[in-house]
């Protein structure tokens, strides 16, 4: 977002974050019933990973050790293997455990179900089959617990906790075992397999200086602009929600009046927006490197080990992997829910900056802990609950057309809402099932995306 006066000196770096997610394999088990007449669009097509940007591959070879074709080759695997896993989530139903990529070039895609009959049909869409003993909605449900808990105990010695898909266990990260099992005891959890990882690490939040373009909170804090965004005609951007309360103002990288915050959540969650005045233009650009951008054309989830990328004015452009999605975060100033995990590098001052999965916007950045110099691990607020708990349309390079609905009832898609994969709509008559979670799009109807949605 930049100021008018200011549009051919700099654009402004606003968050971008990508999943990856698409279109799968045929197989009885899973396959679209009628598939759409005329060429289909595969899933990195859809998704823009099948032309990513020159900035973001050259950071994926940097921080993944990849060369140019196995970080292009790793985008459009993501961007693949994220709708096989929503078709295979969708048709496992109850049993679905989770789904998660390894592998150099993220290759490998394996979906876990909790009975055995179901190997031969994940197999069938060119994922490894994983059998475990708890379902992905047990492991969430003793999230919960845990979530619970922390409201009654302190939980300063038991900083981060999480679901570990790939590990199909709760993971709660202490500072000594007697810490940890105190706190499963207290959310009742005793005998269950919650795993305890002992360490001295404390997360923090990361607000010293800007990621992306700097913005100056009441002329005396700094934070970084996240995405742009609009609610109605109103513009503005997304931002961690620490950086500020509602009604303070806030200038630009440039000194200059920018506008003011609106709403914002901080503890339990992490997410802003601030308006925006007329002389700042909402872009959908994110900061890459050498004064060089990425854009977002959509919000589509990445999966567990898919790569991110992440702007942030300190520490620069880098990447890494994403390790878990729903993890609880206690920092000296409170506890934060649902943030994601990953392995990318931060430092004081990159908080509120975006992060992006090829051409995905996937959140803004909370906190950490560690540095770009030894390694650390990096928290975000992800993207989609910022625009669906606020009300807000992320601005996108994709085509734009004005928010629709189409069919009576709750159920009908309409563009510009949050949908969480597994969620059933209707449009034109047709009933479709999400295959991953996304902000929809004007140019992303069901019946054209069949790497987002499968018609039932």
């Amino acid at each position: 977002m930049l100021p008018s006066h200011a549009r051919t000196a700099r654009r402004s770096a606003l968050t971008a974050l990508g999943a990856l997610v698409l279109a799968g394999l045929p197989s009885a088990a899973v396959a679209d019933p009628t598939p759409a007449a005329g060429p289909v669009p595969t899933a990195a097509q859809t998704l823009g990973a099948d032309r990513p940007s020159p900035h973001l591959l050259a950071a994926l070879q940097r921080d993944l050790g990849l060369n140019s074709e196995q970080a292009s080759q790793r985008l459009v695997n993501e961007a693949e293997a994220g709708t096989r896993a929503g078709r295979l989530r969708n048709a496992l139903g109850d049993r679905f455990a989770g789904a998660w990529v390894r592998g150099e070039t993220s290759n490998e895609l394996t979906v876990a179900t909790t009975d055995d009959k179901d190997v031969p049909a994940i197999e069938a869409q060119g994922a490894t089959a994983a059998v475990v003993e708890r379902t992905l909605a047990d492991l969430q449900a003793a999230k919960r617990k845990l979530d619970a808990a922390a409201t009654r105990v302190k939980t300063l010695d038991t900083p981060v906790w999480y679901v570990d898909v790939p590990k199909n266990r709760i993971m709660v990260q202490a500072t000594s075992q007697a810490a940890g099992s105190a706190f499963v005891k207290a959310a009742g959890l005793e005998g269950e397999d919650i795993g305890i990882r002992m360490t001295t690490v404390r997360p923090r939040l990361l607000q010293d200086v800007t990621g992306g373009d700097a913005f100056y909170i009441d002329d005396f804090a700094r934070c970084s602009v996240g995405f742009s965004v609009t609610k109605g005609e109103q513009a503005g951007f997304a931002t961690a929600g620490h950086c500020g309360r509602p009604g303070a103002t806030t200038t630009g990288y440039d000194r200059t009046a920018q506008g003011t915050f609106q709403a914002s959540a901080f503890p339990g969650k992490d997410m802003a927006w601030v308006a925006t005045n007329d002389q700042w233009r909402p872009t959908p650009d994110v900061k890459a490197r050498d004064g060089q951008e990425v854009q977002v054309t959509g919000s589509a989830q990445a999966l567990v080990g898919a790569s991110v990328c992440r702007s942030g004015s300190t520490s620069g452009w880098h990447c890494g992997t994403i390790e878990q999605h729903d993890t609880s975060v206690s920092y000296a100033e409170g506890r934060v829910d649902g943030l994601t995990r990953t392995t990318v590098c931060a430092e004081p001052g990159d908080s509120g900056g975006p992060y992006v999965a090829g051409a995905q916007a996937q959140g803004v950045t909370s906190g950490g802990s560690g540095d770009c110099a030894s390694g650390g691990t990096t928290f975000f607020q992800p993207v989609n609950p910022i625009l669906s708990d606020l009300g807000l349309t992320l601005v996108t390079a994709a085509a734009q057309t004005t928010p629709e609905q189409q069919d009576d009832g709750a159920q009908a898609w309409t563009s510009g809402r949050v949908y969480e994969a597994g969620t059933t709509v209707t449009r034109d008559g047709v009933r479709y099932q999400c295959l991953q979670t996304h902000q929809a799009q004007g140019a992303w109807a069901p019946a054209g995306t069949p790497a987002l949605w499968q018609r039932l």
